[in-house]
């Protein structure tokens, strides 16, 4: 029973160790290839994430600079309404056309963008009526745009 004993343990010393010498011998046989494996996924993980942070501020600047584009003619319709008097160039439905965008590509832009178009969008719900002929309105309306406007700026600044 101990003959027994000791010769299995020396079968399977004798195999362990052969199984561990053919690993071992594979990896120094295949370790150019193993690195290349490890190099390649690390780099194809690398690639995909920068790839949709490039895609992720190419869409914030897109939405940034089309925000800007309609705060611009939202100023705009302001001016002609009050200072023009003019009801087709400063027409009030134009206006709530810009607000409205405005307010849909905050949501993309991210950071305090969504806040300050958000309460935009309140001052000109409160204010749009008195556009024609009362300037406090009007200052409050530009101010909100005015504030809007250097938000979406300071977004755009920080992107990668």
């Amino acid at each position: 029973m101990c003959f027994r004993d000791w010769r299995n343990r020396l079968f399977a010393y004798i195999v362990l160790n052969m199984v561990t010498r053919t690993v071992i011998q594979q990896i120094r046989n295949n370790l150019v290839a193993i690195i290349s494996l490890v190099v390649a996924v690390s780099s194809l993980s690398y690639n995909t994430w920068r790839n949709e942070l490039t895609e992720e501020n190419r869409n914030i600047r897109f939405a940034g600079f089309e925000a800007l584009k309609n705060l611009g003619e939202l100023q705009t319709i302001v001016d002609y309404g009050h200072y023009d008097k003019n009801p087709e160039a400063g027409s009030p439905i134009e206006g709530w056309g810009r607000v409205l965008l405005i307010r849909d590509l905050a949501d993309i832009i991210k950071g305090p963008v969504p806040d300050k178009a958000q309460k935009l969008f309140y001052t000109w719900q409160s204010n749009w009526e008195g556009i024609g002929n009362d300037k406090p309105r009007v200052e409050r309306i530009t101010a909100d745009i005015i504030e809007t406007r250097q938000s979406v700026q300071g977004v755009i600044n920080r992107l990668d």
